[in-house]
């Protein structure tokens, strides 16, 4: 919160940028989609796709930071637990991507109406994506040797896996093909988690997408805590 202009105004200015394009100027000549114009619909994923880089880039950035800066050992020669630490950098990426999310609904809701279908699905699944992210951007710290390696992942594997989940489409558009490979992409059941929530709306299961997002919560926390309790890019 200290340096708001840098965490928080970015990703607001992204996304509106991108109602501008895409919703506005683009979204204008599109159809609409799934019973809702296009702006519509891509709002609820433009809101989780800046949830979750949001979430990943505050964990990523600022644990390696530490590590770097070796204020990490100030910690680590202290008694707190590792639980503790790994809960610290979470509930500031949790609180983060959140935040982020609020403001980004609330530009969306300046370019188009938003009707909420379901509070608990649109609330429970950003916290559960932004918690999860979060717990990818710290595994991501833990391993990077520089600053270079913390924008690997969000550059090679995260954008373009956030562009291809279905932010800006729905993949029932697709030929069977690309639709079936798809549904390989975690992401597409986050973004239509959220989309269901808002919309009531969704190309997945949603039983399935909140269990997967739990699932891997679960794995990627213990990896966490595993890697912590060994040390890894912690103990040189």
């Amino acid at each position: 919160l200290r340096i708001w202009m840098q965490t928080l105004v970015p990703p607001v200015i992204t996304m509106t940028l991108y109602f501008l394009i895409f919703g506005t100027m683009i979204g204008s000549r599109i159809g609409p989609v799934s019973g809702y114009n296009y702006m519509q619909y891509i709002a609820p994923g433009l809101i989780m796709m800046s949830v979750i880089t949001s979430s990943y880039a505050n964990v990523c950035f600022s644990f390696y930071a530490t590590r770097f800066q070796h204020s990490i050992e100030e910690i680590l020669v202290s008694p707190t637990p590792n639980v503790l630490i790994l809960s610290g950098y979470l509930a500031a990426g949790v609180l983060r991507g959140l935040l982020v999310g609020t403001l980004v609904t609330c530009i969306a809701l300046f370019f188009t109406k938003l009707h909420m279908h379901s509070w608990f699905l649109t609330i429970t699944s950003a916290f559960l994506a932004s918690l999860l992210f979060s717990l990818l951007g710290f595994l991501n710290a833990l391993f990077a040797r520089n600053f270079d390696d913390t924008s690997i992942v969000p550059t090679f594997v995260l954008t373009p896996l956030t562009y291809l989940g279905g932010v800006f489409y729905s993949v029932s558009l697709l030929p069977s093909f690309w639709r079936e490979l798809s549904y390989a992409n975690p992401i597409l059941y986050i973004v239509n988690a959220f989309r269901d929530g808002v919309l009531g709306v969704s190309d997945v299961n949603i039983y399935f997408a909140f269990g997967m997002m739990t699932f891997f919560i679960a794995l990627a926390l213990g990896a966490n805590l595993y890697f912590l309790e060994k040390g890894t890019g912690l103990r040189t």
